[in-house]
């Protein structure tokens, strides 16, 4: 019904507004790349390491008397924050995070060399410090009704943390080089470029954003990047298997009127597809809570930024890539299998 609503084919001419997109997105890339190693990325336990304990507010407990019991623990590098929850039920917590002492400092504690047990133990050990110091400061008044409850605890050690960055930055060049085999195999070298465009401008926009807004930047984060680069890929090759039937079709047409029709006859899909995701996401913003915010916030600003790349910069491309309107360049890998 809705479809039925939308315009089928609309008339817009797009490509008579890819320079003005062109340097919008240069401005950006820019910034983002200036941005990025001088505020830098506020890097969750996941990469920094360090413990995290949230907790729900206990009665008659303010931020202040929190920090002053993580002071007096002589947590390292404390950062206390207060939060509120969400949904019908919503309670306020608060969220304490802290570094772990390095491992010459868990060497000098024990009387043996620090070894990898040793720094487990002792990531363990802050974060229990921590929630007996807690449970001994605001003690709960009935065992099975608790006063306040742990939501969620995490300790990772700095070793760790670095490899977990290392793997993170492996898995998003790795998913590039893959999705630039597979364009490069489904159509030709020059829809490739402009697909492989599109993702690295997806990617380094939204870290960008991350470093501007000093949001969390963790495993959750990665996951959603890769997430991005899917979403923006599977746009990109709808508009791009349009495109191609398009000039088979119109052989004379120049190739700034075929895309523009192209990308015409695939933007109600657009709206749709990019619309009803929006929903979804923005809702797991609103109502998912602090654990889930910096993962759907980046979801949300990959859709959009996704679907700008996939008309602007992936498909506009395409006139400057040196496209050709050979058909045998223009087949479908099915196509050529299918005739061998």
């Amino acid at each position: 019904m809705l479809m039925k609503r939308l315009p089928i084919e609309g008339k817009v001419d797009f490509m008579s507004v890819r320079m003005f997109a062109f340097a919008l997105s240069a401005v950006a890339l820019a910034a983002s790349v200036i941005l990025i190693p001088m505020k830098g990325l506020n890097f969750g336990i996941d990469f920094a390491g360090g413990m995290l304990v949230e907790i729900t507010k206990p009665e008659g407990a303010e931020i202040e008397d929190i920090r002053a019991l993580a002071n007096e623990l002589e947590l390292k590098a404390p950062n206390i924050t207060e939060a509120s929850g969400t949904g019908a039920n919503a309670e306020e917590t608060f969220v304490i995070r802290a570094a772990l002492p390095d491992e010459d400092e868990v060497a000098a504690d024990a009387d043996t060399n620090a070894d990898e047990s040793a720094a487990t133990d002792q990531e363990i050990d802050e974060a229990q410090r921590f929630i007996d110091a807690l449970e001994a400061a605001y003690p709960h008044s009935d065992v099975e009704e608790r006063d306040w409850e742990i939501l969620r605890r995490d300790s990772v050690g700095p070793r760790v943390s670095n490899e977990l960055l290392q793997a993170g930055i492996t898995a998003l060049a790795v998913s590039l080089i893959f999705m630039l085999a597979y364009i490069w195999f489904r159509f030709q070298i020059a829809f490739s470029v402009g697909a492989v465009m599109a993702l690295l401008h997806d990617v380094i926009l939204t870290v960008g954003v991350f470093s501007l807004l000093q949001i969390d930047f963790d495993l959750t984060t990665i996951a959603a990047l890769l997430t991005i680069i899917g979403y923006s890929m599977n746009d990109t090759v709808v508009v791009y298997d349009r495109v191609r039937e398009e000039l088979r079709k119109y052989k004379k047409m120049p190739l700034k009127d075929v895309i523009n029709l192209s990308l015409n006859k695939t933007l109600s899909r657009t709206l749709l597809t990019s619309g009803t995701t929006l929903l979804a996401l923005i809702s797991i913003y609103v109502l998912g809570g602090e654990v889930l915010r910096g993962f759907s916030f980046a979801l949300i600003w990959g859709v959009v930024i996704g679907t700008y790349s996939s008309i602007f910069i992936a498909s506009a491309l395409l006139l400057h890539t040196g496209l050709t309107r050979d058909p045998e360049k223009l087949q479908s890998a099915d196509e050529i299998f299918s005739k061998s």
